[in-house]
């Protein structure tokens, strides 16, 4: 369907939608109910477990993290560290250990304590057998923790760690109670400042704002994250007034028509999503490096650009980092050159058989027309294997390692060190040099990080480890009468406790 076809469709839709309008602003709307006094945000990826300590996934963290689960400290919405369960900490010259103040009176959604003994659990924990999410690798600087007192904290690393202090703003630094680690995948516990109360399963999640919060009482009094695999779908419940944000909006050719209507605020912001045509190199034909490169040629990353993402995405020069990380650059190694592509494979018999594992997701959708179209250009014979996400994307590419190619964002923040500096990642790059290259930015002097870090890049894209097509924007879409939705997606959460709507709760 071209583009106008699909505003076509879209309007039709939105007409449907509007003559029969729902309750209004004032209630959860979701698959179990309407509650009052809440805000209702769409996004598109349901989580399908509820704790992150075991499953991969971004939707997890986004869902729980500043809403259930906090750290010691946070990333704020320019990418900055800030204190928030520690009040502050020192760093010894040597950057080898730190020492944290814990702030007083926090507790847990069950009452149980927030102290050191469970700042120094819930660390000792992540490089445990407990956790199995391959990003506990992040923890790997760690030497020893010792609970001082019951307000004071010691980290000891085994070496100074450029990137530690940071990791501990997302996911991976999460404070968890000693007593409430039993069933995480359903009956999250954290100090964050609302509970779950209600989980449908692959539709939507609801939270209650706790009385007992230490902290900046949250604008709402409940708040719901209600999912849809379809992007016209979030919209019209925005039109109908079934959710007050769509987050991260998927398709945005859809704004014309409520740009048109003048109704809703539209803001547009930076992400960590880097979206990612990823080849296997542990089969065939990718454990050529030529047959990769040629992929790299082969694609016009703007066509696809203008496709899955209506012109709104970044063309990095296949650079797989944000442009809010420090070290970003654009590369023009690979230009669009199907010609460059075909002498590459000129002695690779044709045609040469590729599946690609497409999830299902609307921009990978989108993005994989585009590939397929312009891989058979130069001699590949494409087929599209529509993968469902979460569950069976992550067993079959993610876990299993199960596919020629496949399209993805990468949302977690600075993860090339996970994506390149790990053989057993799925896409299955981890060369020597990499991960060299990668512990020295990250244990060498500070000042030279960034620098040695664009020399990992460009180690990655000299072994075309893969193509990143372009970067996402976030794009926000809002009743007017909403405020405090960040805008700017730096790690993976999304704060519920922010929003609020004109006139306070109610």
């Amino acid at each position: 369907m071209n583009r106008i076809k699909k505003v076509a469709a879209v309007m039709l839709c939105l007409a449907g939608v509007l003559s029969s309008c729902s309750a209004g602003h004032t209630a959860i709307h979701t698959a179990s109910g309407s509650h009052s006094g809440g805000v209702v945000v769409a996004l598109a990826a349901a989580p399908a477990s509820l704790d992150f300590t075991t499953t991969s996934g971004a939707a997890i963290p986004q869902a729980m993290m500043a809403n259930i689960y906090e750290g010691l400290v946070r990333i704020n919405q320019q990418g900055e560290i800030e204190p928030l369960l520690a009040n502050d900490w020192t760093i010894s010259e040597d950057g080898k250990n730190y020492r944290f103040n814990l702030r007083k009176g926090v507790t847990f959604s069950n009452g149980s304590p927030f102290n050191a003994q469970a700042a120094k659990f819930s660390i000792e924990r992540v490089q445990s057998d407990a956790w199995t999410n391959g990003l506990k690798a992040q923890m790997d600087p760690v030497e020893s923790v010792t609970a001082v007192d019951d307000y004071t904290l010691e980290v000891a690393l085994k070496q100074r760690s450029n990137n530690w202090l940071w990791n501990m703003g997302t996911f991976v630094g999460a404070m968890f109670s000693p007593d409430g680690v039993d069933n995480l995948a359903e009956n999250p516990i954290g100090t964050g400042p609302y509970v779950l109360d209600k989980w449908n399963v692959g539709q939507s999640l609801e939270f209650v704002a706790r009385e007992d919060y230490w902290g900046e009482a949250p604008k709402n009094n409940r708040a719901a994250l209600r999912y849809f695999g379809d992007a016209v779908a979030a919209t019209n419940a925005l039109q109908s007034g079934d959710v007050d944000v769509v987050y991260s909006m998927q398709s945005p050719e859809l704004l014309e028509t409520i740009n048109a209507r003048g109704e809703y605020s539209v803001e547009v912001g930076t992400t960590n999503g880097e979206v990612v045509l990823s080849m296997n190199p542990r089969r065939a034909p990718f454990d050529n490096p030529n047959v990769r490169k040629a992929v790299m040629y082969a694609i016009n990353r703007q066509d696809v650009i203008n496709t899955a993402w209506d012109g709104y995405g970044t063309d990095t020069g296949a650079v797989p980092a944000s442009p809010a990380d420090p070290w970003y650059f654009v590369s023009d190694q690979y230009p669009y050159d199907p010609d460059k592509a075909r002498e590459l494979l000129a002695d690779v018999d044709k045609p040469i058989p590729v599946t690609i594992s497409v999830p299902s997701l609307p921009y990978a959708q989108a993005a994989s027309e585009m590939v397929v179209s312009q891989l058979r250009d130069v001699g590949f014979d494409v087929k599209i294997e529509s993968t469902e996400f979460p569950a069976v994307w992550l067993a079959k590419v993610y876990k299993g390692h199960d596919f020629d190619m496949s399209i993805i964002s990468h949302v977690e923040a600075r993860d090339i060190p996970n994506m390149f500096g790990n053989p057993d990642y799925y896409i299955g790059f981890g060369s020597d040099e990499i991960q060299q290259l990668l512990s020295e930015a990250d244990t060498g002097p500070k000042d030279q990080q960034d620098a040695t870090m664009r020399k990992a890049i460009q180690t990655i894209l000299d072994d075309a480890a893969a193509d990143t097509l372009f970067n996402l924007p976030n794009i926000v879409v809002s009743d007017p009468a909403i405020s405090g939705v960040p805008v700017n997606s730096v790690t993976q959460a999304l704060p519920l406790a922010p929003i609020s709507r004109e006139g306070g709760k109610d």
